[in-house]
């Protein structure tokens, strides 16, 4: 539990000082021959501040999310990008990628475009033809990312077999109108909001640098 929540000792904290401080004000007690009636205040005090305290930690207990498992994917790590691809196109498509993998939680991606998938990195999956499906498509033709918070709940999941296939979440970004940027993260719902619109900022600039080439190629 501490490996995977670093928070876990912290919302511990209020629990083991408020017992801690409740021994004491009973040691202190039991020590005490003559009671005053000061004394006797400050230690119903006490007490109440020690219940306080752990009535606190066991509310963080509840209410602070916890940081979701991550698990190791299945896979061996890899960039495999189309050798033919002019230089500007393979930078391009190195540097969004490098973005993404130490940026965001994304652990192995691919971005497909116009039906010829273009780069594969991060943790790969052998011999894995990509074939889109129908979650994939919508997203292309509704022009609107979709987010598989957490894989295994999704009997839409066998349509991403190309991806390791212990992935725990998933973003298919639009590229334009012709492509798809697909991102797999080790550990479910760890896609933050801003990681979302990071995601759509690169998958637009990749669409606008992957139309011009398109554009100089037919000219």
């Amino acid at each position: 539990m501490a490996k995977s929540d670093p928070n876990y000792f912290l919302r511990l904290l209020p629990i083991i000082v408020g017992v801690l401080a409740s021994c004491l004000l009973l040691v202190n007690r039991l020590l005490t021959a003559n009671l005053t009636d000061s004394q006797a205040r400050s230690d119903a005090v006490g007490i109440i501040i020690s219940a306080v305290l752990v009535l606190t930690g066991l509310l963080w207990q509840q209410i602070q999310p916890k940081p979701p498992e991550a698990v190791e994917l299945i896979g061996e790590e890899g960039f495999e990008l189309v050798p033919d691809l002019p230089e500007a196109i393979k930078t391009e498509l190195a540097w969004a990628s490098h973005l993404l993998l130490t940026n965001t939680a994304t652990k192995t991606l691919v971005v497909w475009y116009r039906g010829q998938t273009l780069l594969r990195r991060g943790i790969l999956r052998s011999d894995a033809q990509v074939n889109l499906g129908a979650i994939a498509q919508r997203a292309i033709e509704k022009q609107k990312a979709v987010y598989l918070v957490n894989l295994k709940l999704y009997p839409g999941r066998v349509e991403f077999g190309f991806l390791p296939e212990n992935t725990q979440g998933i973003i298919c970004q639009p590229i334009g109108r012709e492509g798809l940027l697909i991102l797999g993260a080790n550990a479910p719902r760890s896609y933050t909001r801003q990681d979302e619109i990071w995601i759509t900022g690169i998958a637009d600039k990749l669409a606008n640098t992957l139309q011009e080439a398109q554009t100089t190629t037919n000219q």
